[in-house]
């Protein structure tokens, strides 16, 4: 790339995104090469998403686009070679999300460099989940569309398919032993350690009783397709009330769907707020029915499937945290001990209330 143009990409960029180690400015200029989108105008750093996972808006003489660079573990040929069938799957059956964008010198539909690799997406304007019940029945349906779709998928030797999920998982047991055995000193907890024995004592009990319960139900007998593995409000757009893109397939594996449908299900319907403490203990149940009735409207749930959701609801809540907390001790920007007290909460109302959310509203 001439050096000129370089010059005009760190130029740019603000300051805060050119102190950052996430994007060097002479490598986005590089990968940006690869692409023809005529005169770069403007790049906007997009700290949104994966910490490790930087991304940048781009408005070009040739459109708005969104570049993003893959997470180490997740830049492996053979993972993007997955996830990019994947997406053509999805295109072809004229699902919602945004397209791939081809280098122009030999159309790969990503970039790699420096170990690294880059992909170019065009940009689909949209608005965020205003947890409206129309949104969230919305959400249902299009994932329900995604299982239909993706049920079509071969899965050949040629590919690579990750597998795996929340339910059952080791990892999550050894995650939360960690916590209280590693992390008692970290500050998110000095002061508590007492309650924190206790409470990851609770959270180790009712993540089994809730695995055994879904086990019970039959779950490993459960088809195992496709599942999108990151179903939350982030990753889906909204214009007037309908989906217009679904984002971020790098998480795509074989699993149960019932697991897509229970992290769904949470995270659409969870009520949150500036600090856990104050979130409160139950569900919004309007979205909850609605997010459900949007999915059994295009994909009908079996009695063994729908009895299990509220047990993986409980499993995907315990798992969801630990991985940040064992990393950082704590949830973003919320101290690790209020966010498992918060949990803990939920979870008890999960354990009340779960069995009479599923008996209701059942999709004619």
């Amino acid at each position: 790339m001439p050096p000129a143009m370089i010059a005009r990409v760190r130029e740019s960029l603000p300051l805060q995104q050119r102190q950052r180690i996430t994007f060097d400015s002479t490598d986005l200029a590089i990968v940006l090469s690869h692409f023809d989108l005529g005169v770069i105008e403007s790049i906007t750093d997009l700290p949104r998403g994966s910490r490790r996972s930087a991304k940048v808006g781009i408005v070009a003489e040739r459109g708005k686009f969104l570049l993003k660079q893959r997470t180490a573990h997740r830049a492996r040929p053979e993972r993007i070679a997955f996830s990019h069938r994947v997406q053509a799957l999805l295109a072809a059956a004229d699902f919602p999300l945004p397209k791939l964008i081809a280098t122009h010198a030999n159309g790969r539909l990503y970039v790699q460099h420096r170990d690294h690799a880059f992909e170019l997406f065009e940009f689909v304007p949209g608005q965020h989940y205003a947890r409206s019940p129309a949104e969230a029945h919305a959400a249902g349906g299009i994932l329900a569309r995604f299982h239909a779709i993706t049920r079509n998928f071969s899965f050949d030797s040629s590919l690579i398919v990750p597998s795996g999920d929340f339910h059952d998982a080791p990892g999550v047991r050894v995650g939360l032993c960690s916590i209280g055995s590693t992390l008692s000193s970290h500050d998110s907890f000095t002061g508590n350690e007492a309650e924190l024995a206790t409470l990851i004592q609770m959270l180790l009990e009712t993540f089994e009783k809730a695995a055994e319960a879904v086990n019970a139900l039959g779950f490993n007998s459960f088809v195992q397709r496709l599942v999108h593995s990151d179903w939350h409000p982030g990753n889906l757009l909204f214009r007037d009330q309908n989906v217009v893109a679904v984002l971020d397939y790098d998480s795509v594996r074989r699993s149960r769907t019932m697991t897509d449908v229970a992290t769904g299900i949470l995270h659409f319907s969870i009520i949150t707020g500036d600090d856990p403490a104050t979130w409160p203990d139950h569900l919004d149940e309007e979205l909850f029915h609605a997010f459900l009735a949007g999915y059994e409207a295009n994909g009908r749930l079996s009695q063994e499937e729908r009895r299990c959701l509220p047990h993986l609801m409980a499993e995907a809540l315990i798992a969801e945290c630990v991985p940040p907390i064992t990393e950082t001790g704590s949830v973003g920007r919320w101290s690790g001990f209020r966010v498992l007290q918060m949990v803990r909460r939920k979870l008890n109302w999960l354990q009340s209330h779960g069995q009479r959310l599923i008996s209701m509203n059942r999709a004619p």
